[in-house]
């Protein structure tokens, strides 16, 4: 008789310090995950039979492991896809299994919930089936994931800081060949703060696409004169300018943005390094601005969420998080003034858009985790 297998996966989401749309361009991000995570319970079956529940959204479904297809309903995608991927594409023989989803991690605040539910479904699958994949290669199934049976062309920082995250630790990570270093992340006395906008302007993946466009434009014209960058952000900034007439002014301006951030972000994790908290915060703020004027990434909502922030002593940096458009800003507030702001700002926000904004407290806290039940 055979035995079942009883699994807890808990699978965080992301937060990003610095380092916005560079991740693309070959340049360092610094991400770290977090306390608000995705909690998946697997057990085993017999046969070809499973049976998946989401608590989240309330919906649940069957399917059979000899018969794998797209769905026409999305949420099934992300679980099929995986499944896809690891048995038609990889050749893995997979138990059937029941499987239950819960979370606490908000959806669409740009926190990378769709990441996270599929590290956690292939780290799950990866444990009860003895696949011996490493970290290395869950970040590239999910990216194989995302881009093919999802359609999410992002790049590999949401995943590979999912799986590598440690509790109070950012993770420097140089995307052109995920080299990373961990880096202490003490703030005290100041929290992070996620001030979620509760918008997403449908902007958001055909902007995101134009920008990667405009990026590689200035990056092949470069390289007729240089012929030796392979990303955007290995361009010397004295070099990009050299180019300030030859460049259309959008595509100039893009590829500024990128050259900047990627050094901000180096700068960035010396001040962390340091404790010099303050030289980092404004480091924040020179990202959302260039975020805003230079990539044009931003929406007014965001730019009211950093512009509010300014005043406050008890801030000392604010940016928008993530693609743009909508979703997050991310704030460094003194722990004795959280609540106040909160209140303060969500008032502001309300009378000025008529929208209710949330308030996300997070830590940063384990990649994910697999325990036996």
């Amino acid at each position: 008789m055979k035995t079942e297998t009883n699994i807890t996966v808990e699978s965080p989401g992301r937060i990003n310090l610095i380092g916005e749309h560079v991740d693309y361009n070959g340049g360092f991000v610094l991400p770290a995950s977090i306390n608000k995570k995705i909690i998946i319970e697997f057990n085993t079956l017999s046969g070809n039979e499973c049976y998946i529940e989401s608590k989240t959204v309330k919906k649940s479904f069957s399917l059979n492991l000899k018969k794998i297809s797209k769905s026409k309903i999305q949420w099934e995608n992300y679980i099929i896809g995986v499944l896809y991927n690891l048995i038609i594409t990889r050749k893995f023989k997979i138990k059937a299994f029941n499987c239950t989803i819960k979370s606490n991690l908000p959806i669409g605040a740009g926190i990378s919930s769709s990441s996270s539910l599929i590290c956690g479904l292939i780290s799950g699958f990866n444990y009860l089936n003895n696949l011996k994949l490493d970290h290395n290669e869950i970040v590239d199934i999910v990216s194989d994931v995302e881009h093919n049976f999802i359609g999410l062309m992002g790049g590999i920082m949401d995943q590979f800081t999912i799986v590598n995250g440690k509790k109070n630790k950012l993770i420097l990570l140089n995307c052109q060949n995920r080299s990373f270093q961990y880096i202490n992340s003490n703030f005290s006395p100041y929290k992070i703060v996620l001030i979620n906008t509760n918008v997403e302007h449908n902007l958001a993946n055909s902007s995101y696409n134009q920008r990667v466009k405009e990026c590689n434009e200035a990056l092949n014209i470069i390289n007729k004169d240089y012929k030796k960058y392979n990303y955007l952000v290995d361009v010397e900034e004295e070099v990009l300018n050299e180019f300030k007439n030859t460049l259309k002014e959008k595509v100039f301006n893009r590829a500024l943005f990128v050259v900047q951030e990627n050094k901000r972000t180096l700068d960035s994790a010396n001040k962390i390094s340091e404790s010099k908290l303050k030289d980092f915060g404004k480091l924040m703020y020179k990202s959302h601005f260039g975020l805003k004027n230079l990539y044009e990434v931003s929406c007014k909502e965001l730019d009211f969420l950093v512009d509010f922030t300014i005043d406050y002593k008890e801030i000392i940096g604010s940016r928008m998080m993530g693609g743009g458009f909508g979703g997050c800003t991310i704030n460094l507030i003194k722990e004795d003034f959280v609540e106040d702001f909160i209140k303060l700002v969500s008032k502001a926000y309300s009378n000025k858009f008529n929208i209710k904004l949330d308030a996300i407290h997070v830590n940063i806290d384990s990649g994910v985790t697999v325990k036996n039940n």
